[in-house]
């Protein structure tokens, strides 16, 4: 979301203005860049149990001691009243999601080598910052061993609320809220067409990406019957906000298409004035721009208030002034550098785009939506077209590698362009093992049924 105080006041007078702030977001290709946003879940090294805000009495281990051994480093701190909750540094951010998951928000870069630099550079400050504090971290799509009820809560305004609202539209967004953590790569667009073009295919797609980076197979220390877990929870959290909305299909999908939809159709949260959050979950926000939400009286509806509006959509593809590709689980960091190598090949060269919509054409919503609905638990297996899920992924991975070898954007060490990414993507493919089935397989073999090791294992 938008930090409080740097919320647009802008009125908002009518749905183009909305239209309109949305395409502002457009660039020319030379101005394009990649923003990679990775969680991962602490552990306390004593007990493996999910570190507090606040350490409990006699230990250290505690996320608010963390943002400060951070902040020490360099940064400045974001707030939520009194509270620490996140750090800007140098384009990027650090935030908290609801069960304390640390968030890197990358910054916008040029080349995938800068975000495996950016990686590599944050993955070592946290473990400084940690270490002393008995923390470690370790990215996985859905925690492996707590409860729900074991899970702490960090003291964010709008998380409150959303705790509160989520049990009334779903039975697993609290599950979504504290027990996952995934990652995504955030992409520009030249303009509505472009949008349109990219959101097509980064929908479609994302069944596979989902099948490729599963990574949640595990729940309370068992097998749960799924490789990705993390996107069987997103199929019951709240389907008003989620998934793949057939509208984002539609030809004539546009900006002002989407603020018609996100103003009518997806329930609001809240809204921030004066220091606080104004419960208004389920409200509609055409009613806010009306002046007919009785809690809301005499507060205005702004630009600002529209672009917190739109952090609370979590649909597979997320438009805001770029595009959010979300269907991953939190992975190896080598999976996490692919997931935004396969983007940015498929997205960023116009002929890997033509390409990739090609081999897209003809899939229908429905089509797309049973996918979707079958990957968790079938992975690259699931039935598609006369064959399976897997021959997709090869056709496209290929794709993706052409589009990175196109860009031509190379390593100023090795001179090796950013093709290589997409390696471990090519390996399971081929008939390598997913994550998921790594650690599945690490579980039957020598954990000998104890999820435990996954902890160390899997901790960057």
């Amino acid at each position: 979301m938008s930090n409080p105080g740097d919320a647009d006041t802008t009125p908002i007078a009518s749905v183009d203005q909305l239209a309109a702030y949305l395409e502002a977001g457009a660039k020319p290709a030379s101005e394009w860049r990649i923003g990679t946003e990775h969680e991962k879940f602490g552990f306390r090294r004593t007990d493996l149990a999910t570190p507090p805000y606040l350490p409990e009495p006699g230990t250290r281990a505690g996320i608010r001691p963390l943002l400060e051994a951070l902040l020490a480093q360099g940064g400045a701190p974001i707030r939520d009243g009194d509270n620490p909750i996140g750090i800007k540094q140098d384009g990027a951010a650090i935030s908290l999601e609801p069960a304390g998951q640390f968030e890197l928000s990358g910054a916008p870069l040029e080349t995938l080598h800068q975000t495996r630099a950016e990686m590599a550079a944050h993955f070592a400050a946290v473990r400084d910052a940690a270490g002393p504090l008995g923390i470690g971290f370790a990215p996985l799509g859905f925690h492996p061993l707590a409860t729900r009820a074991a899970m702490p809560w960090m003291p964010k305004g709008r998380y409150a609320i959303m705790r509160r609202y989520m049990p009334l539209v779903g039975s697993l967004g609290l599950d979504m809220m504290t027990r996952t953590c995934t990652v995504q790569v955030n992409l520009d667009f030249a303009s509505e067409a472009d949008m349109r073009a990219k959101l097509r295919v980064g929908l479609l797609a994302q069944p596979l990406a989902t099948a490729l980076f599963a990574n949640s197979p595990f729940t309370e220390g068992r097998p749960n019957g799924f490789l990705s877990y993390r996107a069987q929870v997103w199929t019951d959290t709240d389907n008003a906000r989620a998934g793949i909305p057939a509208v984002m299909l539609d030809p004539d999908f546009g900006f002002a298409r989407y603020a018609v939809w996100m103003i009518d159709e997806v329930p609001m949260y809240f809204v921030y004035r004066d220091g606080r959050y104004i419960d208004v979950a389920g409200a509609r926000f055409r009613d806010f721009m009306a002046g007919r939400i009785p809690a809301l009286a005499g507060h205005v509806a702004t630009l600002g208030d529209f672009a917190d509006h739109l952090t609370t959509v979590f649909t597979d593809v997320r438009l805001k002034r770029f595009l959010e590709m979300r269907g991953a689980d939190a992975g190896s960091p080598a999976m996490m550098l692919a997931q935004s190598a396969f983007w940015v090949g498929l997205l960023y060269d116009p002929a890997a785009l033509a390409a990739a919509a090609a081999e897209l054409a003809d899939i229908r919503w429905q089509e797309a939506t049973a996918l979707r609905a079958a990957v968790p638990s079938q992975g690259l297996e699931a039935p598609f077209r006369r064959g399976r899920l897997r021959d997709l992924g090869r056709a496209l991975v290929d794709i993706a590698r052409d589009g990175l070898r196109a860009r031509a954007r190379r390593d100023p060490a090795t001179g090796a362009d950013e093709s290589a990414c997409l390696d471990p993507l090519a390996e399971i493919l081929a008939g390598g093992p997913s994550q998921a089935e790594h650690w599945l397989a690490r579980y039957h073999g020598p954990w000998a049924g104890d999820v435990r090791p996954i902890f160390t294992e899997a901790e960057i």
